[in-house]
């Protein structure tokens, strides 16, 4: 009977990690969906539903040969042949131009971009442009991307901005006076945290900015996945990963699951008037105080233009 009991409650437990589905059944035949970091993970998840339902799918990667390959199972798993693979390094503010600036020439539609590539808590490095890569590659890269293809989002209205944030947003600062960490001690979970609570403020700020535009915005927890986002964490003793093994198997959603709720984000419908919203397990939730800041907000989003040079006319 014990041993019964246990089974049960971790099957319960298992069923609670899972969080929600995507039940929404729309079809996206004749959308176009761009989707960063597309090769792995809840991306790779992410594109592979967009696939299923028929969509035009862009899938924005740094490698192009790991890129193609997912692109290829994509598409023999779901019969949809219109996957297309560009190259996108968000770490480079001159790639993210490029890559727009080809998809505003070659491409007739945006009709969802999920913004959904990130690093976490790699060491101290810096970026082409000078700046630290988890505020360039989870924040800046993706603001520059977003406000280059606004126009086209637009034109394809109504249509959707899909920002992968994290629950450590809630731990979060936007450290103003030292962005980069020039003036203080690298941390990289301080880092990672700022990050992802730039990505709620941007969703939010944008929302306020998009109104009337009909291109609505989201940011979203996805839960704790077993992908490779974790690669860069210290590593840990063989010992240690041994018993943690089966615990973080139990606790961890599988990236089907993690990509639910982008999924949810991109294709429910009805979902315009909870633009600037923060979601997790596929149902609107609170972020952190600091999250819902306006000011912050609009500081972020003026802060940020100034580190990416973005004028309206770039």
């Amino acid at each position: 009977n014990n041993v019964k009991i246990l089974i049960h409650s971790l099957f319960l437990l298992r069923k609670w990690i899972a969080g929600g589905v995507c039940h929404s059944k729309v079809h996206l035949s004749g959308k176009t969906v761009l989707i960063t970091g597309a090769n792995t993970g809840i991306g790779k998840e992410t594109a592979r539903d967009m696939a299923r339902r028929g969509a035009r799918v862009v899938m924005a990667c740094r490698d192009l040969i790991r890129a193609e390959r997912a692109a290829n199972e994509i598409r023999r798993s779901t019969g949809n042949c219109d996957i297309v693979v560009r190259q996108l390094d968000l770490a480079s503010l001159y790639s993210v131009r490029q890559f727009a600036k080809e998809y505003n020439a070659t491409e007739e539609r945006l009709d969802v971009l999920i913004n959904n590539a990130g690093v976490m808590m790699c060491p101290k490095w810096l970026t082409e442009d000078g700046y630290e890569t988890q505020l360039a590659v989870n924040h800046l890269g993706h603001f520059l991307l977003t406000n280059l293809l606004l126009g086209k989002l637009k034109s394809s209205a109504p249509s959707r901005v899909v920002n992968v944030s994290s629950m450590a947003h809630k731990c979060g600062e936007i450290h103003f006076d030292d962005l980069c960490f020039e003036k203080r001690p690298y941390n990289a979970l301080v880092s990672y945290r700022q990050s992802k609570l730039a990505n709620v403020l941007f969703s939010k700020e944008l929302a306020c900015r998009m109104k009337g535009t009909g291109v609505s915005s989201f940011s979203l927890h996805p839960g704790i996945i077993r992908t490779e986002l974790s690669r860069h964490v210290e590593r840990w003793s063989l010992l240690l990963k041994v018993l943690l093994a089966i615990p973080c198997m139990l606790l961890m959603k599988t990236p089907w699951q993690g990509a639910q709720t982008s999924i949810y984000c991109a294709v429910t419908e009805g979902l315009e008037d909870k633009s600037g919203c923060y979601f997790s397990d596929c149902a609107v939730k609170e972020p952190a105080p600091e999250g819902n800041d306006s000011q912050t907000a609009l500081r972020l989003w003026e802060v940020s233009v100034q580190m990416v040079a973005y004028t309206e006319e770039t």
